[in-house]
């Protein structure tokens, strides 16, 4: 049996009261994200700003700082060469500061900001306007100092030393929103499974980067075979690349679709950081019945996604091996951008799109908290994010900080994109396995 939102009250191990605020919908417009006082809410910033994903943490390793992205407009698409801000914002203090500017950016992902491994390095991309290249910028927050290195950056390591990323510049042909914006001159269409493109990982101490594995590498090579009969018909792209937390394997998703338009296929694959044993995660079949967002569980060994897997109209939050053996339903329904506990506790953070079953259909979306043991969900917060969609929607991408107390999600208040933190410390404390009392 799947689990209900919004029950009157959620079973847990110890009882937990939620409290929503209805409001009408012209209000949420206006008005910022509700939570339950046990969570603690709190704005980090506001006015055309957005944290990068639901697959990194933009709180600092250290836990002082938050690293954010704000747009210079945010109801147009980027132009090649308008430059966003790379904002930080201390904790403690609330205050806030620029530290560079960028061309590199899209509307869902901005630049793609990021911590390395400390909270003296952060990360980004930006854009040579005069040869269009782009590439990542290494800023030391504590002495304003930036380099510049030969790749750019989708997803650092936990610990900062590699960058994984595919073509941003190409992005736009697979999804628009989370790649770099230069003219269309400088963009190269993939016709078929290409040898010239792929997925590559920069080391950030050398600045060098390498192609790891292309297209066509990943067409021939990948088990369960992801081949069809007439590849030439069809571009082929690379979309998100992600780190595994031990940094031992990497995921990223391959989609072609007609040349002259048509609907897409995709599949996830999964290799070594050296572009070798790739497997086929989830195949075409599998996808095509549904879904979406695939992420890592922390033991790197499995990863989850949203898909539909039997014959219930709504989707569910599956897990399945790197090899694409074991797949199992560990919550339903799913929805949004779902993303285990860091410190592997039976706990998941997600959001939801405005369209999907769960939601109230108004334009805000539930920040769920589900637990895998019992089958029961918290809507720990509640956030309008608009009924826009496609390049200018608002997705609350709710990221867990390292160490697995604090979520940060992005919303809509008052007409301009927000970002809110929420603190999860008692309802953690709760989900911790309780020690064996022994014997007096």
């Amino acid at each position: 049996m799947k689990a209900h939102l919004f029950k009157a009250s959620y079973k847990m191990k110890a009882p937990l009261t939620v409290i929503l605020l209805v409001l009408s919908i012209s209000n949420f417009a206006q008005t910022p994200p509700t939570a339950d006082p046990l969570v603690g809410l709190r704005l980090i910033a506001s006015g055309k700003i957005i944290h990068r994903f639901f697959d990194t943490s933009p709180v600092s390793p250290g836990g002082k700082m938050v690293a954010l992205f704000r747009m210079p407009y945010e109801n147009r698409s980027p132009r090649p060469g308008d430059q966003g801000e790379v904002v930080v914002i201390d904790l403690a203090t609330g205050q806030e500061k620029v530290v560079a500017t960028t061309s590199g950016w899209e509307a869902q992902l901005g630049a793609n900001v990021q911590w390395g491994g400390t909270d003296e390095e952060l990360l980004y991309n930006d854009v040579d306007t005069v040869l269009w290249k782009a590439y990542c910028v290494v800023l030391n927050t504590a002495t304003g100092s930036k380099r510049r290195l030969e790749g750019t950056v989708f997803m650092a390591s936990n610990d900062g030393k590699k960058l994984a990323s595919y073509n941003l510049l190409s992005s736009p042909f697979a999804q628009v929103g989370y790649g770099v914006m230069v003219p269309a001159s400088q963009r190269r269409h993939n016709i078929g499974p290409v040898n010239d493109d792929g997925i590559y990982i920069t080391d950030v101490a050398t600045g060098k980067c390498k192609r790891i594995v292309t297209i066509q590498d990943i067409y021939k090579n990948t088990q369960p075979a992801i081949s069809i009969s007439t590849p030439q018909d069809f571009e082929y792209y690379c979309f998100q690349v992600k780190w595994n937390p031990q940094g031992t394997r990497l995921l990223t998703t391959v989609q072609w679709a007609p040349i002259g338009g048509g609907n897409r296929r995709r599949v996830v694959i999964t290799m070594k950081p050296d572009g070798s044993d790739l497997r086929t995660a989830v195949t075409a079949e599998q996808w095509a019945r549904g879904g979406h967002h695939i992420n890592w569980m922390p033991d790197g060994e499995r990863v989850s996604m949203n898909l539909e897997v039997d014959d219930d109209p709504m989707l569910e939050l599956i897990s399945v091996k790197y090899d694409g053996t074991g797949m199992k339903t560990v919550f339903e329904p799913g929805s949004g951008h779902p993303s285990f506990h860091p410190k592997g506790l039976p706990l998941i953070v997600t959001d939801a799109y405005p369209n999907e079953p769960i939601t109230a259909k108004n334009g805000t979306v539930p920040i769920r908290l589900l637990f895998t043991e019992t089958g029961n969900e918290i809507p720990a917060a509640t956030v309008y994010v608009s009924n826009q969609s496609g390049e200018f929607r608002i997705d609350p991408h709710p990221a867990w900080d390292r160490t697995g107390r604090y979520v940060v999600f992005n919303g809509f208040t008052n007409n301009t994109r927000c970002v809110y933190l929420i603190d999860l410390a008692k309802i953690v404390e709760e989900t911790k396995p309780k020690k064996k009392q022994g014997n007096p």
